[in-house]
């Protein structure tokens, strides 16, 4: 069973409330995301593909990331998640912004990993991810809904560029 910590919609920490995953969320409460668009110094974005077992299976994402266990703040979501799917150990995260999802009861909150890591050395994480490529910013930009899973990187990826 995971365990999440409560959230009001200003991203503040509501004390002895916690939420577990899979149980519906009750109003005025939301849990924690942090997601992490991973550029490589030569300009390309990591993309991973979602398992076929899982939600959008199947289907590409312009990020690393996850829920943010009980006690975890996001920086420390995000250094565990982009390990945990990509392989990539690293705390040189720079937060880029936050999106309040209110029909998924979420905050995101987003970070850019610049990195060197070979290309070749990214480890697939069992029932969550199935492949990774290196894209382009352009390509990025111009991939169809029927492709990337969330489509609210993008305009992350336009700021970015």
């Amino acid at each position: 069973m995971e365990i999440w910590d409560a959230y009001d919609e200003k991203g503040n920490k509501i004390d002895g409330v916690s939420l577990v995953r899979g149980e519906p969320i009750n109003e005025g409460y939301y849990h924690l995301v942090s997601e992490i668009i991973v550029r490589h110094q030569d300009g390309s974005y990591l993309l991973m593909q979602r398992d076929e077992r899982k939600h959008l299976g199947g289907m590409w994402e312009a990020s690393a990331g996850g829920s943010a266990l009980q006690g975890e703040g996001p920086f420390d979501c995000a250094v565990r998640e982009l390990q945990e799917e990509t392989g990539i150990l690293s705390d040189e995260l720079t937060e880029i912004g936050q999106v309040l999802h209110y029909g998924h009861k979420t905050i995101y909150v987003e970070y850019l990993c610049n990195t060197d890591v070979d290309k070749d050395s990214i480890v697939l994480q069992d029932g969550e991810t199935s492949a990774y490529k290196w894209i382009s910013g352009d390509e990025l930009r111009f991939m169809s809904r029927d492709e990337l899973a969330t489509q609210r990187i993008q305009n992350f990826i336009e700021e970015l560029s």
